[in-house]
């Protein structure tokens, strides 16, 4: 058993009522080799040690951890992650490494708008070859087409501050397509219109084909 565990046992009366106030068996607290970060603000609650004890290479407390806090995101991320998460839920905003975090929380915000612009030039490639290429038209083009536009709706129905996007970068994402059409088919890109044919209705409309 993990001496500070041993130690944590000793302050409540035992590992039986140590994990009775975990809320886990006897059995895991004996197979810890490490202490579970999720657990360690509990422990810290029912035995008054310290959670920088039990897991030191998360919790460092204090001022290193405030002149840390940027070495920790980049030498251990999903330690970082956790650490966050943990601070987060136990309402110890004071200590947040707030400069990554607002990074990390607005990179979250662009890859949904990035995923958005992925599926619509795949839609639109889509759109063209389905247009300029009939006799090759298949199911899988088809099921292409229905996948994205149903993905696409789907992400717009979940965040709806984003709704009004897909028709914002029509036009760019339009440009990239035509290209990729051209190589993809091995047509000139001179046979697809040098500006998208197509409304955003249209483009995300289920019963829509060219």
């Amino acid at each position: 058993m993990l001496t500070v565990i041993r130690e944590a046992a000793g302050k409540v009366g035992g590992v039986p009522k140590l994990a009775r106030r975990l809320g886990v068996s006897r059995q895991a607290i004996y197979q810890w080799t490490e202490v579970p970060v999720e657990r360690a603000a509990d422990l810290e609650r029912v035995t008054g040690i310290p959670r920088s004890r039990f897991r030191p290479d998360v919790f460092e407390g204090g001022a290193r951890a405030d002149a840390d806090a940027a070495g920790a995101y980049e030498r251990d991320y999903h330690a970082w992650l956790t650490r966050q998460a943990s601070l987060l839920a136990e309402r110890c905003f004071a200590e947040l490494d707030l400069d990554n975090l607002i990074d990390e929380i607005q990179d979250l915000a662009r890859s949904e708008k990035r995923e958005i612009e992925n599926r619509l030039n795949v839609l639109l490639v889509h759109l063209l070859k389905w247009r300029h290429q009939p006799t090759q038209r298949s199911g899988g083009w088809a099921s292409t087409i229905i996948e994205q536009r149903a993905r696409l709706l789907k992400r717009l129905q979940e965040s709806p501050s984003l709704r009004g996007y897909p028709g914002e970068v029509l036009d760019e994402e339009y440009a990239i397509a035509r290209d990729k059409a051209a190589a993809e088919t091995g047509l000139r890109a001179a046979t697809f219109p040098k500006t998208c044919p197509y409304t955003i209705d249209h483009v995300l409309d289920p019963d829509f084909l060219p």
